[in-house]
């Protein structure tokens, strides 16, 4: 199923409603102006296999896009809006695009950018058209709201964060289906998370992000109504599950965060009876948090671990996470391994290297055969891994400790800190916190903060002092940072990802360093 079924049986019915402007696309809406996008694109001579970049905030226009190119056979590369024009510039030339459709929110750094892509010949802008662009509108309009003559189904291609470098496309082989063809992914949504035509999805998230993109898909694949947050606000996202009798949400762990701040009176005051469930991914959730949120919300909320590699899939629901608090799921898409840095698998409870094991290789990183390389266990190039380290329980739920490249080995000892982070982030004062090691000549490394405060305050060093003590009340001495710096502002990516990467740098340079 795709938007063009449902166009025909329900055509005024909402595909896309924003929560802020209250816009609504219909099913009708939707599939008219993706036809009339994709055969723009095919006069172009855009062919299957060839790449289309979208760099836009949330507007009601986006999934147009990304509906043209799934009907068209294309691979579809959506940048992150909040890039600068050398990041986005990189992006639009590694994937190799020859459209670029962006929004005029998006017009300063999408103008800039337009010297360094000149292979990338047709350049569209939703809204007022900034120089160098033309009228996205406009130009749909020469177009016959008519479907191809075929219709192959196209595939997303999208770019890891570049959390320990430059990011690198995500690319898969395309299915060679038709769009209309029912993939296995749709079993997924109707029989796990139970979607159905009358499902009603909030997406708080920003679209370019791999999970909105694939379950606000799913919602229309199924001809269920999407309500799009235009930017996270804690508030105005329990207001939209009143106001639109929301069924089905998903969340990162900052937005938990978040929405427990409010004041109980307010948040509490929400009506949220329509609520069946809610997913949450992304990023580490805090234990002492997500019980809050099953207290608050009750047994809907559920979890799920995966990557936009696509080569695993772990899920867990309310009951099963009370029974093993911390765990991400049990894999629903074949065996995990756990091996240590020389390959050799780990008995249960012992930690190593998450691996997900598959017939073949699911994905590669476009033009990084190294890369791909490197996600791939030694002596089996069919288990691959996301660079995450964890341990399987005796009943194979999966607990992850941290990234690998984020651990803190300090006088020999590994230090996760996700741990130190889930702790930290319960101080009423403490909004956000960041964990990483830093230089320490005796020890290696050691453990540092940086902490941005409920407020927006600055911090002092009696705050510091007042925080490593309430830190050692609950953290192993050697877990404890040694120092807490405050930060207005913790960069991290509204998908959830907290991108250390800058913040650790600055403590490093100088100093050889195995994190770079």
């Amino acid at each position: 199923m795709y938007p063009g079924k449902f166009a025909e049986l329900t055509p005024d019915k909402p595909a896309i409603i924003m929560a802020g402007s209250g816009e609504v696309v219909t099913y009708k809406q939707l599939d008219d102006r993706s036809n009339q996008l994709a055969q723009l694109m095919w006069s172009a001579g855009l062919r299957p296999g060839d790449h289309v970049a979208l760099f836009a905030d949330n507007h009601p226009r986006y999934f147009e896009v990304v509906w043209a190119a799934l009907r068209s056979g294309l691979y579809l590369t959506t940048i992150n809006r909040y890039l600068q024009a050398d990041e986005a510039s990189y992006v639009v030339q590694d994937c190799g695009a020859k459209v670029l459709v962006a929004t005029e929110q998006c017009a300063d750094v999408a103008g800039a950018l337009l010297d360094d892509i000149p292979a990338c010949t047709t350049r569209l802008m939703i809204g007022a058209a900034a120089p160098g662009f033309d009228d996205y509108l406009e130009a749909l309009a020469a177009h016959p709201a008519e479907p191809l003559a075929q219709q192959p189904r196209g595939e997303l291609m999208l770019y890891s964060s570049g959390s320990t470098g430059q990011p690198k496309g995500i690319k898969r082989p395309l299915s060679g289906t038709l769009v209309s063809d029912e993939g296995p992914q749709l079993l997924l949504f109707t029989a796990l998370f139970g979607f159905t035509d009358e499902t009603v999805y909030l997406s708080p998230a920003p679209l370019y992000h791999a999970a909105p993109m694939l379950f606000c898909g799913g919602a229309h694949r199924l001809g269920a109504t999407v309500v799009v947050l235009e930017k996270f606000d804690a508030l105005g996202a329990l207001q939209a599950i009143e106001k639109h009798r929301v069924t089905h949400s998903q969340w990162v762990p900052t937005m938990f965060t978040r929405m427990l701040r409010l004041d109980e009176a307010e948040r509490t005051a929400v009506d949220l009876s329509s609520h069946k469930l809610a997913l949450h991914a992304a990023a580490p959730c805090p234990v002492q948090i997500k019980h809050q949120m099953i207290d608050w919300w009750g047994p809907i909320i559920s979890e799920y671990y995966a990557g936009t590699e696509g080569n695993g899939f772990c899920y867990v629901n309310a009951q099963d996470w009370l029974e093993h608090p911390g765990t991400v799921g049990r894999s629903l898409m074949g065996p995990i391994r756990i091996c240590d840095d020389d390959g050799v698998e780990q008995p249960t409870g012992e930690p190593g290297t998450v691996y997900f094991e598959a017939e073949q290789m699911p994905f590669a990183y476009h033009n990084d055969a190294a890369k791909t390389k490197s996600a791939q266990h030694p002596a089996h190039p069919n288990w691959s891994t996301l660079g995450d380290v964890g341990y399987l329980d005796a009943d194979g739920f999966l607990f992850l400790t941290d990234r690998k490249a984020f651990m803190i080995i300090s006088g020999g000892v590994n230090i996760y800190p996700a741990e130190i982070e889930g702790e930290m982030v319960m101080h009423p004062r403490v909004l956000d916190v960041a964990v990483f090691g830093v230089p320490n000549e005796e020890m290696g490394e050691e453990v540092k903060a940086v902490v941005q405060l409920d407020d927006g305050g600055e911090g002092d060093p009696q705050l510091e002092a007042e925080l490593i003590a309430w830190s050692r009340q609950r953290l192993a001495h050697y877990k404890v940072p040694r120092s807490i710096d405050f930060m207005v502002e913790l960069p991290r990516l509204p998908t959830g990802k907290l991108y250390k990467k800058p913040l650790r740098d600055k403590y490093w340079e100088g100093h050889a360093s195995k994190l770079g």
